[in-house]
């Protein structure tokens, strides 16, 4: 009875969108976010919701925990490419499509912009088979996605002589307690275990048994801003990093490569005042990991940026 009764609930809470598939599942726990996903305990899977066929968002991939070593190069928190991606229907599957944002044509000409997107290539980074469809929704098993070696942990070992490694699926699991969903990103943790054959005294060194190296991989899924950020075009003497890229729509007198600075989007509450609250400030978090008295002189000499944002008129800008 008390079965029947668990089964009863699980097929209320699912029985507005993938009920069909979802009906025979126990242990399922749904989580509402920017994308809806589903999490089977009893199978350690991860159900995507697609909604958004064809809408651009950031992908973005890093190690939540590391290896240990300087040398080898593969620490906590290390960032991967944050690339932009969108998701497109193709027969039974959903694509996960990054476009190639080295070759544009910025214009209103669409057969001009189309032109240029299909002379470069394109990269699909995954094939996801469609379990079910439903009011628009499509759900897709994303497990095999996430539970990978994104982060090229295998080729970076290797390309350090630090042995010959590949992924054990058989000992690699979703990290649950980092896997969580907001309503503009959706997050996702998995615990990776590489087998091999260890070759130098470094892995050796930072690792319990150097033949089962376990590392965690996070992914996140992230809304994009809207189109109202300021680019600034890159100047040599500015001491910044450029950005570029070649845009084919640029008349003929002028350079097709356009290159921009990295910066922080800056807007003051009143654009009025000489000195303003800025609408975002930007905003650093500080490992809390970090001891005293190192974690208060990071926190000193971070502040000392203010300085430099008073002196254009922002307060309180950089935090």
């Amino acid at each position: 009875m008390k079965k029947q009764t668990l089964l009863l609930i699980a097929l209320l809470i699912f029985q507005n969108v993938f009920s069909q598939f979802f009906k025979d599942k126990d242990g399922v726990t749904k989580y509402d976010g920017y994308f809806t996903f589903y999490y089977n305990v009893n199978e350690d899977k991860i159900y995507l919701e697609i909604e958004k066929l064809n809408a651009e968002f950031l992908y973005v991939r890093s190690l939540s925990e590391g290896i240990g070593s300087n040398d080898i190069g593969l620490d906590r928190g290390q960032l991967g490419n944050g690339v932009v991606v969108y998701f497109k229907r193709a027969g039974n599957k959903i694509l996960l499509i990054q476009p190639n944002q080295k070759y544009r044509a910025l214009t209103s000409n669409d057969d001009e912009r189309k032109s240029v997107q299909e002379a470069f290539a394109k990269s699909v980074l995954h094939g996801f088979v469609i379990k079910e469809q439903n009011k628009g929704k499509y759900l897709v098993d994303a497990t095999d996605f996430f539970i990978r070696d994104a982060h090229g942990v295998a080729n970076r070992l290797e390309q350090k002589k630090q042995g010959s490694y590949s992924l054990d699926k058989s000992r690699s699991a979703i990290n649950l307690e980092r896997t969580k969903a907001f309503p503009k990103n959706v997050e996702f943790d998995v615990l990776l275990t590489f087998k091999g054959k260890p070759k130098s005294y470094t892995i050796r060194s930072v690792t319990p048994d150097a033949s089962s190296i376990t590392v965690h991989q996070h992914h996140s899924f992230v809304e994009l801003p809207d189109n109202q950020y300021q680019t600034r075009i890159y100047d040599a003497r500015s001491g910044s990093y450029p950005m570029s890229y070649l845009d084919y729509a640029t008349p003929v007198n002028q350079s097709i490569v356009k290159r921009f600075i990295y910066r922080h989007r800056l807007e003051k509450k009143d654009p009025s005042a000489t000195v303003s609250e800025a609408k975002d400030p930007i905003i650093y978090y500080l490992d809390r990991g970090a001891p005293e008295p190192v974690r208060s002189a990071l926190m000193e000499g971070a502040r000392w940026w203010n300085q430099a944002f008073e002196a254009i008129g922002y307060k309180d800008a950089f935090q």
